[in-house]
């Protein structure tokens, strides 16, 4: 199925049909899709679709990539783009994938100018006009982190130059607003990882405002009542930047389940 369709990319077929059963067995994995209208998780599938057939995946170290494997990602990387569309992850193809974390080499000039070399271990990364880093882990997967979607922000995040928690905004909204919900939200969040506290965000988050923005967007999708809570006007830039609104779903769902 799947994996017909990416050795028939470069004839640029159309896409095979995907069965229903098929898309609920991956859909199950990501219980947060259920936090969409039907009507939005249709059109998430739509895109999913497309998306696999404009992006070229590769699978690191012997890893073979499976259809299932496929279509969790790309609903995944959607999701985020879901009412901005696949405009936004335009000028880049390539999508690799790891079989768990993997090391990066790194070098790094201090202010004295003498330059270290170390091997960086991470769990995935996005390279400005270039590819995205995944990690896959069949079990025993990091708790509480989502990786897809978190280097996806990263791809949203460069649209605007770099990785500086600042994205290119969309219609309507106000950089002065994001500052002043982002900026002071960060430095409560330091405060509390620097003080040891359990937070609800990932400590990863306290690295730099880039990656604060990409945690804070994994749990505006994954938990957004909670990100409501703790941070609401981090969660009101979000919802008005992605132009969804989890919580909501979320609430709605959790009355459905309560009937």
């Amino acid at each position: 199925m799947l994996q017909r369709l990416k050795q028939w990319l470069g004839l640029r077929e159309a896409p095979p049909r995907i069965e229903e059963e098929t898309w609920r067995e991956v859909e199950a994995n990501l219980p947060f899709l259920d936090f969409l209208e039907e009507a939005d998780r249709l059109r998430l599938r739509a895109m999913a679709t497309e998306f696999l057939t404009i992006k070229q995946f590769h699978g690191a170290h012997g890893l073979q990539l499976t259809d299932r494997m496929l279509l969790a990602i790309a609903l995944q990387a959607c999701l985020p783009v879901l009412n901005l569309g696949l405009q936004a992850y335009s000028g880049w193809v390539g999508i690799v994938v790891y079989p768990g974390d993997f090391v990066i080499p790194r070098k790094e000039m201090d202010e004295d100018g003498v330059v270290h070399e170390y091997d960086d271990e991470v769990l995935g990364e996005a390279w400005e006009g270039g590819p995205v880093l995944l990690s896959w882990f069949e079990d025993d997967a990091p708790e509480g982190v989502n990786v897809v979607i978190h280097e996806f922000a990263h791809k949203l995040d460069m649209e605007n130059g770099g990785v500086d928690g600042l994205p290119r905004l969309r219609p309507g909204m106000s950089a002065q607003a994001w500052a002043e919900a982002f900026e002071p939200a960060y430095e409560q969040f330091c405060a509390q990882v620097d003080a040891g506290e359990e937070t609800l965000l990932d400590p990863y988050g306290a690295e730099h405002p880039g990656e604060f923005f990409a945690v804070a967007s994994e749990t505006f999708f994954e938990a957004p009542a909670l990100l409501r809570e703790a941070f609401p006007e981090v969660y009101l830039q979000l919802a008005r930047y992605y132009r969804l609104d989890p919580a909501a779903g979320e609430a709605r769902r959790l009355g459905l389940q309560q009937r």
